[in-house]
């Protein structure tokens, strides 16, 4: 890592001032390239992570969100991709911190890091090969609806099978599956898309994980409905269980399911907690956002704006 410590300016840096990560060490965003033939572009060969990280205005602090567990999950998925990640978690969290102190944010930011195949050849492999690794921020808000509830429909696109592509490594490759049952869904008239495995079992949305509440319980499709092993989904059934005293049951889902469901939301990084009020044209429950997952999106929120004293160890203060 370089030694060079630059201040944080008050003022937010444009997108090609901003600072980055590149082939091992800081650089403006502007001078970060790739060429035309790198590996993969052309074939889908890179993995990723999206880590948030939230201003808080009356800490006067930028508060990143369970880095470590997201590096961590970056290393599983460059391991499935015969890829080697540079540097350890610890390494990763400090450059992140010190990106993100540069471009010196007053909002809130998205953190993405990236491994891929960097080598410029033509053909279709990931062994022998060289690996790349790059860090880029920019400043993000809402992905969907977090307030007024979000209208889902059942993909025509099933969701990719682990025997075909690892579904719970966050394969840029993959990614193509999710971005077709996006478009779908909103050239319909819809917010989001619900994928379904090839046995027909309800598995995530495009690019979240799924809840659905049921008399008082909360149930959310296991890791073997090809779902991404997802850290927010992770962090809200540990708030369910030990704040709200209820109980979370993993398991598969079936489409109908989702039609009778007293509540139901989507959550991720991007998503964090976004209530569903209607699916294939059908209410959930009353068609507004439900109370318990009111209830679960405010614990979320506090606890990633630092007002929950007893959560700190997720957070790290810039």
């Amino acid at each position: 890592m370089s030694q060079t410590q630059v201040a944080a300016s008050p003022s937010k840096l444009t997108r090609d001032d901003s600072w980055v990560w590149f082939n091992g060490d800081f650089a403006r965003y502007r001078d970060a390239k790739l060429g035309v033939m790198t590996h993969a572009l052309h074939y889908g060969t890179g993995c990723f992570e999206g880590i948030r990280a939230y201003w808080s205005e009356d800490a006067g602090k930028l508060y990143s969100f369970r880095q470590p567990e997201h590096f961590d999950r970056l290393r599983n998925s460059a391991k499935i991709l015969h890829m080697t990640l540079p540097l350890s978690t610890q390494q990763m969290c400090e450059i992140t911190d010190e990106l993100l102190r540069r471009n010196g944010y007053r909002e809130d930011v998205y953190i993405r890091p990236l491994c891929y195949k960097a080598s410029e050849e033509i053909g279709v492999r990931l062994h022998n090969l060289e690996d790349g690794f790059l860090i880029y921020t920019s400043p993000f808000g809402a992905y969907v609806d977090v307030d007024k509830g979000i209208r889902c429909m059942v993909s025509t696109w099933r969701r990719v099978d682990d025997n075909a592509a690892p579904a719970r490594s966050k394969c840029t490759g993959i990614y193509v599956n999710s971005a077709l049952a996006k478009t779908e869904a909103v050239e319909n008239g819809y917010d989001e898309a619900i994928m379904l495995t090839q046995e027909g079992h309800v598995s995530e949305g495009s690019a979240e994980n799924l809840f659905v509440v049921r008399g008082g319980q909360f149930i959310t499709p296991p890791e073997t409905d090809n779902i991404l092993e997802g850290i927010t989904r992770s962090t809200l059934m540990q708030l369910i269980t030990e704040e709200m005293g209820l109980d979370v049951v993993q398991r598969s889902i079936d489409r109908s399911e989702l039609y009778v469901a007293d509540e139901m939301f989507l959550c991720g990084t991007g998503a964090q907690v976004s209530p569903v009020i209607e699916v294939d044209r059908r209410t959930i429950g009353d068609g507004e956002p439900g109370p318990l997952t009111m209830r679960v999106q405010s614990l979320y929120f506090d606890i990633c704006k630092g007002k929950n004293p007893k959560y700190r160890d997720w957070l790290t203060a810039i």
